[in-house]
C-alpha cells in the first residue's frame, strides 16, 4: 500500500525497466543483526497538561490483532463518555506491537465518523518492535462527551507465509481535569485598545480550538472501506451534504490527507511525457504538483499543499529505525476557516462540502471534520450572516521540462492567493471575519548519468491570517500561521550483475517549520531530519545496508521551550538530548 520511492527510481532509471517486476512496490528491511524487542518513536514535544498529572479516569476500549484485514471494513466497538468523571482534556493513546516481516500500513481512528488520528505502522523485525502514540484530542470534546456512539479503527494488513507480521493494537482514552493548562490565560491579556474582559472572553472563544467546537460534523465516507474517501484521479470530488445549525457563528474545516500507490511520492514524479518518450511502463508520473481543494457547492473555498510525510518503508527503510520520519505516527491535519461563508450555510438547506486533489493519480485518502461553534442564544435562535468579499482565488502555475533520453530537468512553480470576508450577527455583536491565505510551491527534479542519479528539491510556503473585527472596529482576534516545508533528496542507483542486486545511495533533508501568533501570544516549531544511507537491494528485499539519521526538534511558546536532538546510526539510537531551557530560537 505504501510504495517506496526507491522502487520508483528503479523503474525510471533503466531503458528496459518495462521488463522489471513492477508488483513489488515496497522494500522490506530484514533484521540485519539480532536485537531484543525495542521501541520506535516519533519525536515531538510532550503534552504539557500530562506532566506531573494523573488522569482523572482511564478508559481502555479497544484491543485487536490486525492480520488478514485487507479489504475489510474497520473494526468497530461502542463508545460512551466515562461515567462520573470530571475532565477538561483528553488524550488518545494508541499502542502497537508487531513481530515478523511486514510492510508499513496506513491506519486511522474514527469516533462517530469523525477522524481523531491518522497514523502508519513501522516495519517490524523478527525480534519484534513496539511504539505508542499519545495524541491530544481535546478539540473533539463535543464528540467525546457523547454516549452510545461507535469507535472504529482501520488497519489493512495481509499475512501469509512470507509476510508474517501481525499488528497488535490497544487503544485507550485518558481524561485529565486541568483547570489551567498553560498557566497563562488569554483573557488576562489586553491590547493597546484596552479591550474589556467581556471582549477578551469572546476573543478566547474565537481563537482556533482555544475553546473546543460545540458541534463536529464528519465529512467522511460510509465506513464500508474506511471513513476516508479514496481519490483515484484529479477529476474526482468526494464529500457529503450537510445542514448546520442556524446559530453557528464560526466554522472550521479540518482535513486529513495521505497519499499512496502511484502517488505516494508525488513530489518526485516526472511528467508523463518523460515516461512516454522513454517507453517506461511505470504509472508513477503526471508531474510533481498536487494540491488538496475544498469546495462548497462547487465554489472553491480552501486549498493546501500537504507536508510530504514519508512512511517507514520509504526512500531507505533503514532511515526509520528506531526514529520514524516526521508525521509518520501522527499525520498532520490542516485547518481551513469557513466563517466568511456562513451566509451560504445558514439558510437551513443542505449544502455539499467536497474534497479533491489537483493533478492526482491513484490514490489519495482524504476526509474532514467540520468544527462548528454555536451562539448561546435563546430559542428560537438564528444567526444572520453575509458574505462581503468572495472572489475566485488568484492562481498561477508554470511548468518547464527539458530532457534527452533518461537525463533531464523538470520544474514546477505554483502560487495561489485568496481573501474572503463576511460578517456574522450574534448575541455578542456583529463580527466580521476576514481570511487571507497564500500558498507558494516550487519543485525541481533532475536526472543525471543516464537516469541513475535523481535529485529532488521542493519547497512549500503557506501563510494564513484570520482576523475578527467587531462592529465598532475593535480587533477581537488575529491569528497568523506561517508554515514552510523544505525537502531535498538525492538517490543514486548503481546496478550490479551479481544476483540481480543494486546498490542504492540516498541522502534526504526535510523539515517542518511553523510559526503561529494569536494576538500577543506566539509559538514556533522547527523539526528537521537529515538522513544518509546505502542499501544492497534484490527485488524488494534489503539484503544489507547502513544509515544515519540526525533530527533536531525545537518548540517555543509564551510559557516555555522544549528541544530535543537525536542521532541514529544503523538502527541504534546513539544520542538523545532533551531540554526545556529557552535558548536562542532561529
Amino acid at each position: 500500500m505504501l510504495p517506496s520511492i526507491i522502487t520508483i527510481l528503479f523503474f525510471l532509471i533503466f531503458p528496459l525497466s518495462c521488463s522489471l517486476p513492477q508488483h513489488h512496490s515496497h522494500f522490506i528491511k530484514h533484521t540485519l543483526s539480532p536485537k531484543t524487542p525495542h521501541p520506535y518513536i516519533e519525536i515531538s514535544h510532550p503534552l504539557l497538561f500530562t506532566n506531573n498529572s494523573t488522569p482523572s479516569c482511564t478508559l481502555p476500549l479497544f484491543t485487536h490483532n490486525f492480520s488478514n484485514t485487507y479489504g475489510l471494513p474497520p473494526v468497530s466497538i461502542p463508545y460512551s463518555s466515562p461515567f462520573k468523571c470530571s475532565w477538561t482534556h483528553a488524550v488518545l493513546q494508541f499502542k502497537v506491537s508487531c513481530k515478523g516481516e511486514q510492510y508499513d500500513r496506513i491506519a486511522a481512528v474514527w469516533l462517530d465518523g469523525a477522524e481523531l488520528l491518522r497514523t502508519s505502522t513501522a516495519e517490524p523485525t523478527d525480534d519484534g518492535i513496539f511504539w505508542t502514540v499519545n495524541k491530544d484530542v481535546t478539540k473533539y470534546t463535543s464528540i467525546l462527551l457523547k454516549d452510545n456512539i461507535t469507535l472504529s479503527v482501520m488497519l489493512e494488513n495481509l499475512v501469509n507465509e512470507i509476510f508474517t507480521g501481525v499488528y497488535h493494537v490497544n487503544l485507550t482514552f485518558l481524561y485529565y481535569d486541568i483547570k489551567n493548562v498553560t498557566g497563562v490565560e488569554l483573557g488576562n491579556y489586553v491590547d493597546n485598545n484596552h479591550i474589556s474582559m467581556e471582549v477578551n472572553k469572546l476573543r478566547n472563544s474565537l481563537d482556533l480550538y482555544e475553546k473546543p467546537a460545540d458541534l463536529i460534523i464528519p465529512i467522511s465516507g460510509n465506513g464500508d472501506n474506511g471513513f476516508w474517501f479514496r481519490i483515484e484521479s484529479e477529476s474526482e470530488l468526494h464529500g457529503q451534504r450537510v445542514v448546520i445549525p442556524k446559530n453557528t457563528y464560526k466554522a472550521v474545516m479540518e482535513i486529513y490527507v495521505s497519499f499512496h500507490g502511484d502517488d505516494e511520492f508525488w513530489y518526485s514524479n516526472p511528467p508523463d511525457s518523460y515516461l512516454k518518450m522513454n517507453n517506461l511502463t511505470t504509472k508513477r508520473g503526471h508531474g510533481a504538483y498536487r494540491e488538496v481543494l475544498l469546495k462548497i457547492d462547487e465554489n472553491l473555498v480552501g486549498y493546501l499543499v500537504p507536508f510530504p510525510v514519508i512512511f517507514t518503508g520509504g526512500i531507505n527503510p533503514l532511515f526509520w529505525e528506531p526514529v520514524v520520519s516526521i508525521g509518520a505516527f501522527d499525520l498532520p491535519s490542516y485547518d481551513i476557516d469557513l466563517t466568511p461563508f456562513l451566509e451560504l450555510l445558514l439558510d437551513g438547506k443542505d449544502h455539499f462540502l467536497d474534497l479533491g486533489v489537483a493533478d492526482s493519480i491513484p490514490f489519495w485518502l482524504v476526509d474532514g471534520n467540520l468544527h462548528l461553534w454555536l451562539d448561546d442564544c435563546k430559542s428560537p435562535c438564528e444567526v444572520q450572516a453575509e458574505v462581503l468579499d468572495y472572489g475566485a482565488p488568484k492562481f498561477n502555475i508554470e511548468r518547464s521540462s527539458s530532457f534527452h533520453g533518461l537525463d533531464g530537468s523538470f520544474e514546477i512553480e505554483m502560487g495561489r492567493k485568496s481573501k474572503f470576508s463576511g460578517w456574522v450577527n450574534t448575541t455578542s455583536g456583529n463580527l466580521t471575519t476576514t481570511v487571507s491565505r497564500e500558498v507558494k510551491f516550487k519543485n525541481e527534479i533532475k536526472f543525471y548519468h543516464n537516469g541513475t542519479e535523481k535529485r529532488v528539491r521542493q519547497n512549500v510556503r503557506e501563510e494564513s491570517i484570520v482576523r475578527v473585527v467587531s462592529d465598532t472596529g475593535i480587533t477581537i482576534s488575529r491569528t497568523t500561521v506561517k508554515k514552510i516545508y523544505p525537502l531535498s533528496m538525492t538517490t543514486k542507483n548503481l546496478p550490479s550483475t551479481e544476483n540481480d542486486t543494486s546498490l542504492m545511495l540516498t541522502d534526504l533533508d526535510h523539515e517542518w517549520r511553523e510559526r503561529k501568533s494569536i494576538g500577543d501570544l506566539s509559538t514556533s516549531l522547527t523539526n528537521r531530519q537529515i538522513c544518509s544511507g546505502w542499501m544492497v537491494v534484490q527485488d524488494h528485499d534489503v539484503l544489507s545496508g547502513g544509515a544515519t539519521t540526525q533530527q533536531t526538534y525545537s518548540y517555543r511558546d509564551d510559557v516555555g521551550c522544549y528541544s530535543r536532538t537525536v542521532s541514529v546510526a544503523n538502527g541504534t539510537l546513539t544520542s538523545d538530548t532533551a531540554s526545556s531551557v529557552c535558548a536562542a530560537f532561529l
